[in-house]
């Protein structure tokens, strides 16, 4: 099965038309998608009643790609020890989740100096350890693994290690960027698509975080490049058994839209939750 959604469910303005909706997001959200990629635990682990509300929130069929924390991924370079609390806090704050089988993966995006060394791919079966049992979808963010000496042995580690491939779609500046590599490692596939803006995706205003995200996914898909992308999703849907594609390119609101119309282009009916009727 194909499930196309976007990154988040909270900056979505065109999903909420009413008050009730932008009460209730993401039961309005479950209205629209199948499936989300849940970011706010990159930055912290979430209390389980989240995680039960958001289960309590979505039907049967909704799926979730759920970001592991900041600290797990090797972004807070003092934390060292994959097997430690924050693993384990994590583990037992997702477990609504994993119990009611919506749990879709675990995304582990790696930090842009995670390169192809021996340490880090220590780091990554250690990892893989941590995590057992669990699907686990690796992002990288460092070119190196890509490299011409590495691209073969990179997949075969993924599919060795039962880690999902996470596919990237993003523009391509040299080191500053993965290339587009569309392989399946996993029975799952994923993909993510943080959009083409090259000029944006350089630019490091030096402030915020928050504002180099929306200068980097400034971006809207044209109806030819959605149609390519398609052709890629239809390949990968052959080999795996299910494929998630979500859009991350929410700088000024695009990746809703872009969303549905991949849906369309791809001929795909779900069973959405009903959605809210507005009188006015």
């Amino acid at each position: 099965m194909i499930y196309v959604g976007v990154t988040g469910w909270g900056d979505h303005d065109s999903l909420y038309p009413t008050p009730q909706d932008r009460k209730e997001k993401l039961k309005a959200y479950a209205g629209h998608f199948p499936a989300v990629e849940v970011d706010s635990t990159f930055y912290a682990i979430q209390p389980e009643r989240n995680y039960h509300k958001w289960v309590s929130e979505t039907p049967d069929a909704f799926r979730f790609i759920v970001k592991v924390h900041r600290a797990m991924s090797g972004h807070d370079r003092e934390h060292k020890d994959p097997l430690g609390p924050i693993f384990e806090e994590y583990i037992r704050s997702i477990q609504p989740m994993v119990e009611s089988g919506k749990l879709a993966a675990i995304l582990v995006q790696l930090p842009p100096w995670f390169d192809v060394s021996k340490k880090h791919i220590e780091y990554l079966r250690t990892i893989r350890l941590s995590l057992a049992n669990l699907p686990v979808a690796i992002e990288f963010r460092n070119p190196s693994w890509y490299s011409a000496g590495y691209r073969e042995r990179t997949l075969n580690f993924l599919k060795e290690q039962s880690f999902i491939h996470t596919i990237c779609d993003e523009p391509q500046t040299g080191d500053g960027s993965v290339p587009f590599d569309p392989v399946v490692t996993h029975e799952t596939a994923f993909v993510r698509l943080h959009g083409r803006n090259k000029e944006g995706w350089l630019k490091k205003p030096g402030q915020s975080s928050d504002a180099w995200r929306k200068v980097r996914c400034l971006y809207r898909y044209s109806e030819e490049e959605l149609q390519e992308l398609a052709r890629s999703i239809r390949t990968l849907a052959e080999e795996a058994k299910d494929v998630y594609v979500f859009f991350n390119n929410n700088s000024a609101g695009d990746a809703a839209p872009n969303a549905k119309r991949l849906i369309e282009i791809l001929g795909l009916n779900y069973e959405l939750a009903p959605r809210q009727i507005s009188l006015f």
